[in-house]
This record gives structure tokens, C-alpha cells and sequence, in this order.
């Protein structure tokens, strides 16, 4: 006899638990993001200029790093010993597509993410550029 009710089987599965391992990686990430949206405004010129090199390794490092982010590289690195393991990792180059969805529940296509998320880049960028000429 089985202990599943209906109300059981109709409810969606349970996502995987994070280990202590990956709880650090999603909230590394997490604090990445939080910069990348918002230090264009932080007021200190150096900070700021780090801001302006630090954007364009981020969009140049998912180019050749085949759309994946080195931090979930050296995840399953410490996890597996492989630079790249998609089977076991499935955020491996779709973390902000994993938490965009978890968040508002849409299936959003990699290219409209990465079409998205480029141009974030962009407008974050030129913003650090106005606000360190002073112009914002």
C-alpha cells in the first residue's frame, strides 16, 4: 500500500535540496548579480572603475566560456573533478535562467535570457560610464 494520496501525486515534485557546497555557490552568485545590477551607483570612482572592467569579463568570459559562468565551473570541478558537467549541474550555464524562472514561473527561452541579459549588461555599463564622467 502506498502512503501518496492524489493530493500527493498532483503536486509538483520537490526541487532537489541544496548541500552546503551548492547553498555557497547560489548565494556567491547571487551576491555577483546583486554588483553587476547595482554598482554602477556606488559613488567611489575606483570601485567604479573596477565596475567598468569587471562588466565587459563577465560578458567576455560566458563568450569563451561557451555561455557558462566560471563559478559554476569550479563547482562541479570541486564536485567532480570536471570543468564541465551539465548532467550533474543543471544551472551549468543557466543559472539566472534556473532562478528567473523559479521566480516568476515562466519557461523563459536561453536566447531570450541571454538576448536579456546581455542588454543589462550594456545599460549597467553605460551607466558606471556616466556616473564616473559625472554625467549621472
Amino acid at each position: 500500500m502506498s502512503d501518496s494520496t492524489d493530493l500527493d501525486t498532483a503536486l509538483p515534485a520537490r526541487p532537489q535540496k541544496r548541500d552546503l557546497l551548492g547553498q555557497f555557490c547560489f548565494y556567491l552568485h547571487f551576491v555577483v548579480m546583486i554588483y553587476i545590477v547595482t554598482g554602477w551607483a556606488i559613488p567611489w570612482r575606483p570601485i567604479l572603475g573596477f565596475y567598468l572592467v569587471f562588466i565587459p569579463g563577465v560578458f567576455i568570459q560566458w563568450q569563451l566560456n561557451k555561455d557558462t559562468c566560471i563559478l559554476n565551473n569550479t563547482e562541479n570541478w570541486l564536485r567532480t573533478g570536471k570543468w564541465r558537467d551539465r548532467e550533474n549541474n543543471p544551472e551549468e550555464g543557466a543559472w539566472l535562467l534556473t532562478l528567473a524562472t523559479n521566480v516568476t514561473g515562466i519557461a523563459f527561452a536561453p536566447r531570450v535570457m541571454n538576448y536579456l541579459t546581455y542588454a543589462v549588461l550594456a545599460l549597467v555599463w553605460l551607466l558606471a560610464l556616466a556616473h564616473i564622467f559625472g554625467k549621472f
